[in-house]
């Protein structure tokens, strides 16, 4: 049998999602298993289960995980050292001293990776033009590498004062490492960025040595795994900054996974943009532990080229995504005062919402949408897991009780908080930073955005949501679009006067061979590869860059740099001035580019309007208990059909629901766009 088939697996906080693509045919097939937590791979395994194609007839398989995002957020990582310039030691624990809450007098900053008594310091010292000023003391650096083998670190973290401009003594330090602590993973710094600023280049080399043992140790057993069910074909990782990387590349530098979870959903929303032809869109992406927002803007996702976690900088290209703890797990509680509040807790996969039947008592979002009537127990999740009335019921109760009103109401509830939740999700990315959500679609995915995307829209006052077809396990769609990607960067701090076309290519030579090398490896041909340049550039004396393509073919490359920085500049900032301007990174994308599957378009229906299901009751409000909500089935749906709400539309791996007075058309690829009702027409809500 001939190998065609890839598989995109995204496993979730709840659910495992899984998308087939058959090329041959140009049938895409999306599912769900229930993740396994404690044995992250087994859920993998059991995804490929599902899938039409044996293991030996998939040739690309991409794959997107949080595990080392939840062993951040747990503090459950590797017991990190690290090594600085000595005279540096505290570096990393001092950061950049700012406050961010100035007023906040019980703030209290995130628990940090390490403690003092995990960093070290050896004598060397380069100079920011890669002149030696101290040569390393290759005695001291053994004594520090004996003292890490003898406490038992599992990783260490090397980041040398100007080793951007040359790393000769890092890789030196990695060298004794090897020889006097053999077992313990090292991550150099400037192999994950090649720039200025100290403090980032050795927080994002922190991370990296925080997370790679467990990311090490996971990859290797699911690369063994699937090589003894018979895969041999290509194995991607899903990255931060939107692209993809080989899981040998993913094992050496993880950091760059850290973000990556949402990542596929931006991919996808990417290129959805351009199917449908909606170049601006506010992306919403509701799984079962969190929600996740994002933009496209002109058909491009947003990106910056450095990103944090809990307020420790990653200096690596990441898409801006805005994540809240509001997922369909998300549990309801009350705080100090009595109210009501739902998240950032969540019940994850095990047990899960109380409804899984499988032993959770709290009460959570999905139990709150199954009380209401948004979701059904005659619809099983992902076509296995069927909900229990009953016991979202009881575990509604007791905290119904507490507050002195009936079970429906606080489910009611429930659903509003997460609601605004996810309201000051979009605002974050839209009002706080001057974009106009009327401006945008809403294109809602995942297990849970169906359930509230229109009245999140409603209330921000978007006139359209799209729906994609696959939305539950859209993100997995997304990974099958990703390029792969090697990021490149060299710090240069120079005045713009003194650059010309030759200067500006000579920059870029050792990048370009190291580009290329990285891709021919990766398995890319010549024609398969994309370069793409850009720089940093400021006023002299700022503290703060914006990136600007760099100028290709053209003679003046001083006023292409001027002109291109002044506009950028002044849209971000709202103003210019006559300071000089100084480049300070050069920047270089390679993409490995992969072929893109394309969506099959939709029969059109020749007959009458679709029929109803049937009807499913909704609770509404106290003074609205039993609103009958007319049931459809997304899969018999067809291009051109039209749905008037209140409706309740299921799918194999999601529900959309829509009120009295939206409008519901479908796509030519299956897509379903709401015309959102003002809120004079929605009466139902």
């Amino acid at each position: 049998m001939t190998s065609t088939s890839r598989v995109a697996i995204d496993v979730g906080g709840t659910f495992t999602d899984v998308v087939e693509l058959l090329p041959a045919t140009g049938e895409i097939r999306f599912d769900k298993v229930p993740t396994t937590p404690a044995q992250p791979t087994e859920g993998v395994l059991n995804a490929f289960g599902v899938t039409q194609a044996p293991l030996s007839d998939v040739t690309m398989f991409t794959h997107g995980t949080t595990l080392g995002l939840n062993a951040l957020l747990t503090r459950t990582g590797a017991r990190t050292a690290v090594i600085g310039t000595a005279g540096f030691r505290d570096v990393y624990l001092l950061g950049r001293t700012d406050r961010r809450t100035n007023y906040d007098i019980t703030y209290r900053p995130p628990p940090a990776l390490v403690e003092r008594y995990d960093t070290f310091e050896v004598p060397e010292r380069s100079l920011f033009d890669g002149s030696v000023h101290r040569p390393l003391d290759t005695d001291a650096a053994r004594a520090v590498a004996a003292t890490i083998a003898e406490r038992g670190y599992d990783s260490v973290a090397v980041a040398f004062l100007h080793s951007y401009a040359n790393p000769a003594h890092e890789l030196r330090m990695r060298e004794i490492l090897a020889e006097v602590a053999p077992g313990v993973a090292v991550t150099l710094s400037h192999e994950l960025s090649r720039e200025y600023r100290e403090y980032e280049r050795t927080s994002t080399a922190v991370l990296d040595a925080y997370v790679k043992p467990i990311v090490r140790r996971y990859l290797e057993r699911l690369e063994s795994e699937l090589r003894d069910g018979g895969f041999a074909g290509r194995f991607l990782m899903t990255r931060s900054g939107g692209g993809a990387m080989t899981a040998s590349a993913a094992r050496e530098q993880p950091v760059s996974l850290i973000l990556s979870g949402p990542a596929g959903g931006v991919i996808g929303a990417t290129a959805f943009s351009a199917l449908i032809g909606e170049p601006n869109l506010i992306t919403i992406d509701m799984g079962g532990t969190s929600l996740d927002a994002s933009l496209v803007i002109d058909g491009e996702p947003v990106l910056h080229q450095g990103a944090e976690f809990e307020q420790l900088p990653i200096n690596t290209p990441s898409l801006y995504i805005h994540t809240i703890g509001a997922g369909g797990g998300s549990i309801a509680w009350l705080d100090d005062a009595g109210a009501l509040q739902v998240g950032p807790q969540s019940a994850g996969a095990d047990p899960g919402p109380a409804s899984y039947g499988r032993g959770g008592t709290v009460p959570t979002f999905t139990d709150a949408a199954l009380a209401v009537g948004y979701l059904g127990s005659a619809t099983p999740l992902g076509g296995r897991l069927t909900l229990d009335d009953a016991l979202a019921a009881a575990a509604l109760k007791p905290l119904a009780a507490r507050l002195g009103i009936t079970p429906l109401a606080l489910a009611r509830g429930i659903v509003r908080i997460s609601t605004a939740k996810i309201m000051g999700a979009v605002r974050a990315i839209t009002v706080e930073v001057g974009r106009d959500p009327k401006d945008f679609a809403l294109l809602s995915f995942g297990g849970g955005g169906g359930l509230v995307a229109v009245d999140v829209a409603r209330e921000l006052s978007i006139p359209t949501v799209i729906v994609p077809p696959g939305q539950g396990a859209f993100s997995a769609f997304g990974m099958l679009l990703a390029d792969v990607q090697h990021d490149f960067a060299r710090t240069s701090v120079t005045p713009l006067s003194e650059f010309d076309a030759a200067r500006l290519a000579a920059g870029y030579d050792a990048m370009v061979e190291e580009a290329h090398r990285a891709l021919t490896g990766d398995g890319f041909a010549p024609d398969a590869q994309v370069l793409t340049r850009s720089v940093d550039v400021r006023y002299a004396g700022q503290e703060h860059t914006v990136t600007v393509p760099a100028p290709d073919d053209v003679d003046d490359v001083v006023g292409a740099i001027e002109r291109a920085f002044t506009e950028l500049h002044e849209r971000q900032y709202g103003h210019t001035m006559t300071d000089p301007i100084e480049v300070t990174t050069l920047r270089l994308r390679a993409t490995g580019v992969v072929a893109k599957p394309s969506l099959p378009r939709l029969p059109r229906r020749t007959s009458a309007t679709p029929s109803p299901d049937g009807t499913r009751t909704v609770y509404v409000s106290e003074e609205r208990p039993q609103v009958p909500y007319a049931l459809y089935t997304r899969e018999a749906l067809l291009a051109g059909d039209e749905l008037a709400g209140p409706a309740v539309i299921a799918e194999h791996t999601a529900t959309t629901v829509i009120h009295s007075g939206d409008l519901l058309r479908v796509g030519d690829h299956g897509e379903m766009v709401i015309a959102v009702a003002t809120e004079g027409r929605a009466a139902d809500r």
